[in-house]
């Protein structure tokens, strides 16, 4: 028997899913509906680890990579949603595939043949997943669409020092000094970014590793920046909850 979680806030989805599973195959045992990021984080916590985890990436307290963060977990997961801009991120918790939203029946089958496939692999804690999200890390994005005016441009983003907020629009800047409208939030492109290459240094800044000159500790316990493109006008501090993981991602670059 294979015993499976569930993640999903809108129960009429949780439902729907475990009955497709349940026609799928008879060998499939649903063990618990979770429909939030505390209440999984609990449940794992508390609980024996399922063969296999069905997880909707957004969820009403958060994303639900924060429970994969938050509990060590070696279970395989499908995430299912109606976004495809978090794959990425999907891949680097566990992720075996990625299902978007209304979740189609074949893909269903498909996604759960992968894991039989995959499931010694698991068990056996083998490096077979770092193979398969290495592949997808093959394709992370290198260009973005940016506005300037009514025109659409595509941003090379190994040319983008940073992106921050301004009166609650997101701009990036590029290494010719222009400043483009970006039609995501922070948030959003801190999930789709190269996080080898891109670092969110607090609630206003992501920035681009390839222009950071140097750094500095401030107010004791902060980091100042100093970039190699001393003509913008932008005073980056890296917060004190940030400041660690910081130094730690630009040492291991």
């Amino acid at each position: 028997m294979t015993k499976a979680i569930i993640i999903e806030d809108e129960a009429p989805s949780a439902h729907a899913l475990a009955h497709t599973l349940y026609e799928i195959s008879a060998g499939i045992q649903v063990e618990a509906m979770l429909g939030s990021v505390a209440e999984t984080i609990n449940y794992l916590s508390e609980n024996p680890p399922a063969d296999i985890i069905f997880s909707d990436v957004h969820l009403p307290d958060g994303h639900s990579f924060e429970i994969f963060k938050a509990v060590e977990i070696t279970t395989p997961v499908i995430f299912t949603t109606a976004y495809n801009e978090f794959m990425l991120s999907a891949f680097e918790h566990n992720g075996i595939d990625y299902l978007l939203k209304p979740v189609d029946k074949q893909d269903l089958v498909n996604a759960l043949h992968k894991y039989e496939n995959l499931k010694s692999h698991f068990n056996a804690k083998a490096p077979a997943l770092h193979q398969f999200a290495k592949h997808y890390e093959q394709r992370k994005k290198n260009r973005l669409v940016v506005r300037k005016g009514t025109t659409h441009i595509s941003l090379r983003l190994e040319d983008v020092i940073l992106f921050y907020t301004e009166h609650k629009i997101v701009f990036a800047t590029d290494t010719a000094g222009n400043k483009y409208m970006v039609d995501k939030t922070l948030q959003q492109l801190e999930e789709m970014l190269d996080s080898r290459l891109f670092f969110r240094a607090n609630r206003q800044y992501i920035i681009n590793i390839n222009f950071i000159h140097a750094f500095k500790t401030y107010d004791k316990v902060k980091t100042l920046l100093e970039l190699s493109v001393p003509e913008l006008q932008h005073t980056i501090i890296i917060s004190q909850e940030n400041a660690a993981e910081f130094r730690k991602w630009i040492y291991n670059a």
